[in-house]
């Protein structure tokens, strides 16, 4: 049996994105750019797909810039702010995406500005009474906090409206690492006053290779790619048309069923946890997972055994897929910048299980059934 529990690394596109996407792929061709009636087919296929996504988060198609994904979105907005808007200190925590700490890292090392990393507690939340503080010993700076709204280890959701109303008292900007929630939470860009917010297409079965930033329209950006005038002259090159396609295809599916999807996935969840416990009474799970968490992802802390290094590869040998941790540093020795940012002994296994709507029960038996004859029970 074939078990894929690593969706918040990748989901598996959806059919009806693949099917909308082969019409594009063979007939739209026409460079975007051009001004020939294929041109023009593509450019006309770009700008409703603009209009469709914005509808989804309330915000105007000229506030949607496509991308490659949430890396390079994240960093358009960290690296570009310093000059754009004058930034010269940055908030972030040590849980954060490396798309974002490491780019924060990397602008303060040559932008010459300053990093302050708020608090976190020992569940994985921001302590937004030191978020507050640090915007309060700064307040001659013009600041940037830059904030992931489900952090995609642990699941811990960050509360987007409340960290937005501490940025506007303090007349900071917020950016939020959005990559885990579109397509599995409504967003009102309207209503919770963010700045900017980045997609993935591929976390909510869409393509990979596909994304976009939101920009509020009362701010304005440079580009970090040059060479072009795509994307209203903010990302230049070619755009992926048919990418784009399955990016706005995904989120018409993501938002047409998405109470029923979360109260299926929500229910995989809490099911796995509890059959883990009655498995394993000693496990823990990191994070709050049955807390103020994404319903997609539960992080296990398994109990020491003599097969510690080796508890990911026999499940892969028995066809399930999960994770150590985030997918992009899958391969490290140096374990994850998660769960040591907690303080959590590493030297026990940890792995994130995270599920979609293709996840079954009989799923969930199996790899309980699984880790039960792993650990002799």
């Amino acid at each position: 049996m074939k078990v894929y529990l690593d969706n918040a690394a990748t989901t598996p596109m959806d059919e009806e994105v693949i099917a909308a996407m082969i019409p594009v792929m063979k007939e739209n061709y026409g460079n975007p750019s051009s001004v020939h009636a294929l041109g023009r087919q593509s450019r006309a296929i770009i700008e409703k797909a603009r209009k469709q996504v914005a509808g989804y988060i309330n915000a105007a198609p000229s506030e949607i810039f496509f991308t490659s994904g949430g890396t390079e979105a994240d960093n358009m907005v960290l690296r570009s702010c310093t000059e754009d808007l004058g930034v010269n200190h940055i908030i972030t925590s040590t849980i954060e995406h490396h798309a974002v700490i490491d780019t924060a890292q990397c602008v303060e090392k040559h932008n010459n500005i300053k990093l302050s990393l708020v608090n976190i507690d020992d569940k994985g939340y921001i302590d937004l009474s030191h978020l507050e503080q640090l915007l309060e010993e700064n307040k001659d700076k013009k600041t940037l906090v830059s904030l992931m709204h489900a952090n995609n280890e642990i699941g811990n959701l960050l509360p987007l409206k409340k960290v937005a109303e501490i940025c506007k008292k303090y007349q900071a900007y917020f950016h939020s690492d959005t990559v885990q929630t579109v397509g599995h939470y409504p967003f009102d860009v309207r209503e919770l006053k963010i700045d900017f917010m980045t997609c993935s297409a591929h976390k909510f079965h869409g393509p990979k290779g596909t994304g976009f930033l939101f920009v509020n329209s009362d701010l304005q950006l440079k580009p970090i790619i040059t060479g072009g005038a795509q994307e209203r002259n903010m990302r230049a090159g070619t755009e992926n048309i048919y990418g784009i396609v399955g990016l706005t295809k995904a989120m018409e599916i993501a938002h047409k069923d998405m109470e029923s999807h979360e109260k299926h996935i929500k229910g995989l969840k809490r099911y796995m946890a509890e059959e883990l416990k009655k498995v394993l009474p000693t496990i823990e799970f990191n994070g709050d997972p049955l807390g103020d968490s994404l319903y997609t992802v539960l992080n296990v802390h398994f109990p020491h055994s003599d097969m510690d290094e080796m508890l990911i590869y026999n499940l892969d040998i028995e066809g399930i897929c999960v994770s150590g941790g985030s997918a992009c540093s899958s391969g490290s020795s140096v374990g994850s910048h998660v769960l040591s940012g907690l303080g959590i002994n590493q030297e026990q296994p940890s792995l994130r299980f995270s599920f979609s709507k293709y996840n079954t029960k009989e799923e969930i038996d199996y790899t309980i059934n699984v880790i039960k004859e792993l650990f002799g029970k």
